[in-house]
This record gives C-alpha cells, structure tokens and sequence, in this order.
C-alpha cells in the first residue's frame, strides 16, 4: 500500500491519486478533527476512545463558541446565525461516535487489506457542518438545546494512508525543533483551519527543523505546531509550592515541565497520557510553559502527537532577538542552539509506560469500531 490513500466522504471512498494528501484534504474542509494510527502492524487504534472524546469535545466547542469554523464560507450566503448551544453529555458523545464509526467500518477494512507488512495506517476523522443542511433547517442555533438541530447538519469525512512510525531512542529519530512563532487561538479545540493559519510560519523555518514551536514572548514556550512540548528540568525548589499536580515530597531533583491548557495549547491525547504516566511513576510534573531563560537546566526534551506518540528532541533554536522573527526568513535570523544527547533516562520511561498502556486502550480491529 506504500503511499496509498483512502477517502471517505459523502458515502463516497476513493482511493489514490483521486484521494489528496491529507494536508490538501484538511485545507479543503473546514470543521474539527482527530488523528491517530493503527498500532502492531495494523491490529488496533491507537488510544481510539480518547480521541472520539477529544473529538466530541472539539465539534461542541467550535458549534457553540466559533461556528464559522465548521462551515464553509460561501460569498453568495453569509453565514448569519448565532452560535449553537450543545451540551456536554454522554449523548453527544454518544452521536459523534456513532457518526464516526458509521463511516470508518466502511472504508478502514478496505485499507487494511491493501496495508502493506510493517506499515501502519494514519487515520484522520473530520466532522464538518454542511451549509445546504443549515440553510434547510429552522430555529437552528440562537440558544435553547440545539443538540438534535446541531446533528442533523453535521457530515463525517475519513482520510486514510499509510504511515510508518519512526522508532524511538535513535539519533536519527530525534526531533529538531525552533522558535518561530505565536501561539494559536481557540487552541481548546482541534480544528482544520489551523493548517492553513499556521502556514505563515515557514517562512522562519531554518534547514533540517522538524518541528516548529510556539511562543507568545519568546521565552515561555507553549507547543509546537503539530505537537505538544515537554522539557526535564533540574526542579527549582525555592519556585515549587504551590505548582506540582501531585504532592511529592521526595528528592527528585527533576520535574517534567509542559504548558498548562489555559496558556492556550491543544489538549493533546498524549498530552494527557504523559501526566497520566508521571502520576503513576512518581515523576514530579508541572504544568508550566518551558522558560528559555532556563534553558540550561533542561536536562531532557521531547514533543508528542498521535503519529509519533513520543519522540525525543536533539536540538531546540531559538531566535535572537525575538523580535527578528517579524519581519525576516531564516536566513537573515541569528540563532541559540541547545542540544540535548538523545532520549534521556525520564523520556524513556515515559515513552514505556505510554506503550504500556497502549496495549489496553487501542481499539482491537478484529472488532467493529
């Protein structure tokens, strides 16, 4: 299946080259999204019910807060109406996930078939709000429980391809990150429009960089583009009470550090699993953005998504001054460079203790999503 793409749309699938990469597919519709992968050589999901949650979560909160984002613009009909007013609840939930899964138990079982040995499969889900369906419908939005009114005009689109996971703890699998940016709005909610927002960007991406991060001063670092952000730093006792998510009073002398949701950065599926993970082992953690002006006593870095789950950082550029990154490329940018020397102790058991539990929360495929 080696660059094979699968598209599913309208009760529609298409295979490559009529199904785009999945960076024109994102850029085509707008709406929220998830993405995750298969896992054991295509045998399950990769934390599936997370993501359906995240996803629920997402087409809420841009319904009811920034519903432009979920519709597309059209010039001859503005999109003049109030914000929606869905709640919260198990059966929301419930009726993304079934709209979800309706449409994968079509088109994953083709995919897998074409799947080649060794590959696994990249999964992206789209909900979408279909304008033709707003415009048929009345009383939509403008408060009250618009739950079922919200449903009806939503519509799932499924991109499918191939994906091969880097593997961890290499050199050559090592992240290369740099500072080139602010961070985004609306980051509570994952949303396809940020593809096309965040574009700007590569235009300050220096060669070899894998990863573009997110500042709002340029020194607390918030995430990268396409991922969160962690550092293992020597922990500052004197600045500790008060910050840590558990109580611990032992003689760790690290912390893992990664910015708080209410700075602004995506709730990340591994976001969380880190935490989780930490919890459980005992590793002090703080949720408070990395401070380059610290950056020496980073002893570890590395950065998460659904695709990599957990990949170590080699080297962090940041540039100086801050303000350079206005009006310049790369080129004409001075840059401080930190290296880190591979997967450090704290990363490794992290990165374990997130495929542990990957073994008992993916989604089997031999079952029905």
């Amino acid at each position: 299946m080696s660059g094979m793409r699968f598209l599913y749309s309208n009760g529609v699938v298409s295979c490559s080259p009529d199904a785009p990469p999945v960076t024109a597919f994102l850029e085509s519709l707008p709406g929220s999204y998830t993405t995750t992968r298969t896992h054991e050589n295509g045998t399950t999901l990769l934390f599936w019910e997370r993501h359906l949650k995240r996803l629920s979560n997402s087409t809420r909160i841009l319904l009811n807060s920034n519903p432009e984002l979920m519709f597309k613009a059209n010039k001859k009909i503005p999109l003049l109406f109030s914000p929606f007013s869905v709640t919260s609840s198990l059966k929301w939930e419930s009726r993304i996930q079934s709209l979800v899964s309706n449409s994968l138990n079509q088109v994953l079982p083709i995919a897998l078939k074409e799947r080649s040995n060794g590959e696994e499969l990249a999964v992206t889900a789209l909900v979408s709000g279909d304008i033709e369906k707003l415009k048929a419908m009345k009383n939509v939005g403008g408060g009250g429980d618009d739950d079922n009114g919200a449903f009806q005009v939503l519509d799932l689109h499924l991109h499918i391809g191939s994906y091969i996971p880097p593997v961890f703890g290499i050199e050559e699998s090592g992240a290369h990150l740099a500072l080139v940016g602010r961070g985004r709005d609306l980051a509570d909610a994952k949303y396809s429009d940020w593809v096309r927002l965040r574009k700007p960007l590569e235009k300050s991406r220096p060669p070899s960089v894998t990863e573009l991060l997110l500042s709002n001063d340029g020194d607390r670092i918030l995430e990268g583009c396409i991922t969160n952000f962690f550092v293992i730093c020597q922990r500052d006792k004197s600045e500790a009470e008060g910050k840590y998510l558990d109580d611990y009073n032992n003689v760790n002398s690290v912390e893992v550090q990664t910015a708080p949701i209410s700075d602004g950065v995506l709730p990340g599926v591994i976001r969380q699993l880190v935490i989780e993970v930490c919890h459980s082992k005992g590793i002090p953690v703080c949720e408070v953005a990395p401070s380059w002006e610290k950056h020496r006593l980073w002893e570890e870095a590395f950065v998460t998504n659904s695709l990599r789950v957990l990949q170590h950082v080699e080297t962090i550029k940041v540039p100086q001054p801050w303000e350079s990154l206005e009006s310049k490329s790369f080129e004409g940018i001075s840059w401080i460079e930190k290296k880190f020397q591979g997967p450090g102790i704290i990363t490794k058991v992290i990165q374990k203790g997130i495929m542990e539990r990957a073994s008992t929360e993916s989604h089997p495929l031999n079952e029905s999503i």
